[in-house]
């Protein structure tokens, strides 16, 4: 663990009991102009964790900015350790409204990067250089791609006891075991030994309330599992459950859909879940479920293409079947509050 007295980012020292805001210079546009990662800090006078939470390492992923900028908003009390919030890490893409940098590669397979890389290779030096390798732990906020809704969720190495624990005191009710891929960031952390939950919530270029407040609960439920605050809500928390597998479901035929069931439903094996039509209104096909689960992810553009993946299922133990009850306490708790 970084010790508390040593904490430096952009060769500005930071020192404990500070709250400072600064941007991170990462490289100009080919007009000259800057472009610059802006991050927030705060750190407790009292020894502890040093926590990053990220967002926007897609560009077009923007749930998480809106995460960070509440949570920057909320100006938490971080009663231990130091807190980094970084709402924009790929900053071209969110300036692009895309999920690449202008060289067209994904950010999250291009870690641990280079100094003297591409410019993803860059910028994925600079954030893992300058934020990761100082942290112990990190959140790195995601959301579905175009078209594409996810139900809240951590997706995290759940064979790893600690990695399993902060994963469930995130709150949300489903969490799965997400195997590594090579140049994500996480795969690249967990080699340094940098614990980190993937959130996954809603749809990329949109906002969706329910994942924005089920993200900034849940990051202060983890910086709380860890000592640095203060729980202080009293709510009900929608009990986590773990998914051992999930799956896509792909469109048989190209058409028209009309979807019969929504995000977070829980369908049986053999159950309608999209119609697909011809326009001349006749159903050619009918997508169905495989295996029991909840809905974690919907397609939400109403054509196909045949092969196309519409419907992402989590199964669950048979035990494991109140996660539908957990799914409608988290909208009933969290969307019954006026917006913070």
């Amino acid at each position: 663990m970084p010790t508390q007295s040593m904490l430096e980012i952009g060769g500005q020292s930071i020192a404990p009991g500070s709250r400072v805001k600064l941007e991170l210079p990462v490289a100009q546009l080919a007009t000259g102009t800057p472009v610059a990662m802006p991050i927030q800090v705060i750190r407790s006078r009292k020894p502890g964790p040093v926590v990053f939470v990220s967002a926007a390492i897609h560009g077009d992923e923007l749930n998480g900015v809106e995460i960070i900028r509440r949570l920057i908003a909320k100006a938490p009390k971080i009663t231990a350790g130091s807190l980094i919030m970084v709402p924009m890490v790929n900053v071209f893409g969110v300036h692009s409204q895309s999920r690449y940098t202008p060289d067209r590669r994904d950010l999250n397979r291009t870690f641990p990067g280079s100094e003297k890389g591409s410019l993803a290779g860059r910028l994925a030096h600079i954030f893992m250089t300058e934020i990761v390798d100082q942290c112990d732990y990190g959140i790195d906020l995601h959301t579905g791609a175009i078209h594409r809704s996810n139900l809240p969720q951590i997706r995290a190495n759940l064979k790893d006891p600690e990695t399993r624990q902060l994963a469930e005191a995130f709150g949300v009710p489903v969490i799965l075991n997400s195997e590594l891929r090579d140049g994500s960031l996480r795969q690249i952390a967990a080699d340094q030994g940098t614990r980190i939950l993937l959130y996954e919530a809603g749809e990329a270029l949109r906002f969706d309330e329910l994942s924005i407040r089920a993200g900034v609960k849940g990051v202060q439920n983890v910086l709380a599992a860890l000592g640095m605050m203060r729980k202080r809500s009293r709510k009900a928390t929608p009990e986590p459950f773990a998914a051992n597998k999930s799956h896509w479901l792909r469109a048989p035929v190209s058409g028209i859909v009309r979807d019969l069931k929504r995000l977070g439903d829980w369908v049986e094996a053999g159950e309608a879940l999209a119609e697909i039509g011809d326009p001349y209104g006749e159903v050619t096909a009918t997508l169905c479920a495989t295996r029991s689960g909840v809905i974690i992810g919907q397609q939400n553009i109403p054509l196909v293409q045949e092969g196309d993946a519409m419907v992402h299922v989590a199964m669950f133990d048979e035990e494991d079947m109140g996660v539908a009850d957990s799914i409608e306490l988290m909208q009933d708790t969290l969307l019954d509050s006026p917006v913070s």
